[in-house]
């Protein structure tokens, strides 16, 4: 896929090709693992001169390539749980060129915005929030007779929020067709505790 441009001698980059998530769907998988790598360089890179949320946006880079190469976005509505955790996304969902500008005047925001780009599901500031987000989305999209899907990305540090309980059990008891992708990487900013932390620790292990 890299390419080398014969009149400036440099490499054109597999991210250089990603206008928008449609692009993934051409990639091979091992592109798909290069692809990877060239994004984690690009966040360190901007991130390193603008400042931001490093960790939480390295540790879903291939969440965010998976999602997108998945799911038809922006139809199919991604609902990011942890804002701070999107900047893969908006490089992938066309923003990419103005990526340098991440939390600079008149740059993109360090969060998903719908004012932003129409991929850009649900403004997201604090964590606990997608789930609902979700319901809501797939429950207008259902009078509407709407059968495209809405996916919620949780971690587990954001499933101890009262908020993300009540979500689930409105989910069960309406039956709608929400998709809720829990990232259970165990981080938060402090310790998970609780019932429910130590069943996703027995169930993986």
């Amino acid at each position: 896929m890299n390419q080398g441009n014969k009149k400036t001698g440099s490499t054109r980059t597999i991210l250089d090709q990603i206008n928008s998530p449609a692009d993934l769907k051409d990639l091979k998988l091992a592109d798909l693992e290069i692809l990877a790598t060239e994004i984690r360089k690009l966040i360190i890179e901007t991130v390193s001169r603008n400042g931001g949320h490093l960790a939480p946006s390295l540790g879903v880079v291939e969440l965010s390539i998976a999602l997108h190469y998945v799911f038809d976005s922006p139809r199919d509505k991604i609902i990011w749980d942890v804002g701070h955790q999107a900047y893969a996304h908006k490089i992938i969902t066309g923003r990419r060129d103005k990526f340098h500008t991440l939390r600079k005047y008149k740059g993109i925001s360090g969060f998903p915005r719908r004012k932003e780009s129409p991929y850009d599901s649900f403004n997201t500031g604090h964590s606990g929030t997608s789930i609902s987000a979700g319901l809501g989305i797939t429950t207008a999209r259902s009078i509407k007779g709407n059968k495209d899907k809405a996916i919620a990305v949780i971690g587990d540090g954001s499933m101890t929020a009262g908020m993300a309980f009540e979500a689930l059990n409105q989910t069960g008891h309406t039956d709608r067709d929400l998709i809720v992708v829990l990232n259970d990487n165990e981080m938060s900013i402090a310790k998970n505790v609780g019932a429910l932390s130590s069943y996703f620790s027995r169930k993986i292990s």
